[in-house]
């Protein structure tokens, strides 16, 4: 008796829809979020997703660096300073009238002992006045034309070339062994130790040595090349020297064997850039080859590769949905067309392409902002053909269902019946496949911008970041460079394609069956 009461009170019972014991449904959208939630490796996919784009997007607004900004710091160098050569060759000083042809006849004469030779029309004699000292005159001259000798006269001020007169006036001094000596009408005095003084101020002087500074700026003084040479004859290899205004500087003396010369190198501080700067503080991941800071690098390269990677997918998605659904609903001649151009942007080999358009790019000079621009719609372009596919087969498979049948007798237009009824239906596929491709965009963007056919300096990709592994010292060395660029790409990658796994499996749970 009582279970048939109570079977006659739940017959009699109404339940309102604020009862909590009426039973709950969920919309369709729901269960697929539901599903997508229970399914971890998603979900941690979806954090890495969120924590990438937070790095890249609020990350450079928090950032106190820009993209571009450049860091400097001063650093020892040693640079070229000046040659020196220890003079042991004759060297010829003359009015202008002696060619080179004149000196290989000298030269020649002298080998066998003539003393007279003639080069062109021009017959001249020679005397030998000193040791390793020569007068030179043309044929029935008094006064010498030129002059030979293995010591070199050289200028005290170094404002200007040292006259002929005086060169041979000094030269000839020092071989008769006088103290002094008229050029030009003026009279000068020649030092024991070759100075060449006029009114008791230094005007020139005679040594073996050549000293010659690297830069034609730059003017060695006296002092300084006396030191020089007392350095290298005492077999220094490093000296200090100090300056007229007090400036000391430390120089390196290195001899080259080939050149039978000295090399001084000056230790000079450089304002050049921070390049490959080690993490610290200031610069948590380090600086590049060009001075700039890796962590803000990433963070405005996460951005572009993020940013290629949804515009191409967009272009694909766009164009593959609209080209899939004509062929698709139409069938026939459209479908038969599109199918075509579809099948002969298959056969197409990409990565050829995508390297002869940078190499174009490259020598077109083309601005990096048109380019990126230029390399988006590239990838878009060759990469909707799988989406039309995707879409055409899901409409082929639609467009016969009851729905479908009623929407046309009803008299729905075709647009409305295939982006209102159709395309729907095809979305769900359509959000697995981009999401998806979302990671293969950005791995190709990265190896063109790698090979230096993608992004270009000065904006950042984490592609080009990578570019700079091709020096094999910065992989070996650098660590920081490259590794957290490296990450970036992995997690990213990583997580777009468990997004999609997740996605197709929450849309489509018959396949975990």
């Amino acid at each position: 008796m009582e279970e048939e009461t109570r079977r006659e009170e739940a017959q009699t019972t109404e339940y309102s829809l604020s009862d909590d014991r009426r039973v709950k449904t969920l919309s369709p959208g729901a269960m697929v979020l539901k599903r997508f939630m229970r399914n971890r490796t998603a979900v941690a996919g979806i954090v890495i997703l969120v924590c990438m784009f937070l790095f890249s997007y609020a990350g450079g607004v928090i950032s106190p660096y820009t993209e571009t900004e450049i860091f400097y710091r001063y650093e020892g160098q040693n640079k070229r300073y000046a040659t020196v050569t220890e003079n042991t060759e004759l060297r010829f000083v003359s009015d202008g009238s002696f060619s080179s042809r004149a000196q290989a006849q000298f030269i020649l004469a002298r080998t066998k002992k003539e003393e007279t030779f003639t080069a062109g029309d021009v017959t001249y004699r020679f005397e030998e006045a000193g040791d390793n000292f020569f007068r030179i005159y043309e044929e029935g001259a008094e006064a010498p034309c030129a002059c030979a000798s293995v010591d070199v006269v050289s200028s005290s001020t170094g404002t200007e070339k040292v006259p002929f007169a005086l060169q041979y006036g000094a030269l000839n001094a020092k071989a008769e062994g006088e103290t002094a000596f008229t050029a030009d009408g003026k009279p000068y005095e020649l030092g024991a130790d070759g100075t060449v003084t006029a009114g008791g101020e230094e005007v020139a002087y005679v040594g073996r040595y050549i000293v010659n500074p690297a830069m034609n700026d730059v003017f060695l003084t006296r002092g300084f090349k006396e030191a020089l040479v007392s350095e290298i004859g005492a077999g220094a290899t490093e000296f200090r020297f100090t300056d007229e205004d007090g400036t000391e500087a430390v120089y390196t003396v290195e001899y080259d064997a080939q050149k039978k010369s000295y090399g001084v190198l000056q230790e000079t501080e450089t304002y050049v850039f921070d390049s490959y700067h080690v993490p610290d503080k200031d610069h948590w991941l380090g600086t590049d080859r060009n001075g700039m800071d890796m962590l803000t690098r990433l963070m405005y390269g996460g951005r572009v590769s993020l940013y290629i990677g949804f515009i191409v997918v967009i272009i694909e998605t766009v164009l593959g949905v609209i080209l899939g659904g004509i062929a698709g609903y139409f069938g026939k001649g459209p479908d038969f067309v599109i199918m075509r151009v579809v099948d002969v942007l298959y056969c197409i080999p990409s990565i050829p392409v995508y390297i002869i358009f940078g190499a174009a790019m490259d020598a077109m000079r083309m601005d990096p902002s048109l380019r990126m621009v230029y390399l988006m719609l590239l990838l878009g372009l060759l990469g909707w053909p799988s989406i039309a596919r995707l879409v055409r087969g899901q409409i082929l498979s639609l467009r016969e269902q009851e729905f479908m049948t009623a929407a046309e007798a009803t008299g729905v237009r075709v647009s409305r019946r295939i982006f209102k009824h159709l395309i729907p239906n095809v979305i769900p596929q359509l959000i697995v496949t981009a999401t998806m491709s979302l990671g293969n965009v950005i791995l190709i963007e990265a190896t063109l911008s790698f090979l230096g056919l993608g992004v270009k300096f000065p904006f950042a990709s984490w592609g080009n970041i990578i570019n700079d592994v091709t020096d094999t010292y910065v992989l070996r060395n650098y660590w920081f460079i490259w590794i957290p660029a490296g990450i970036c790409l992995l997690l990213t990658v990583v997580a777009f394609n468990l997004v999609g796994d997740g996605l197709r499996d929450a849309f489509d749970p018959k396949q975990n069956r």
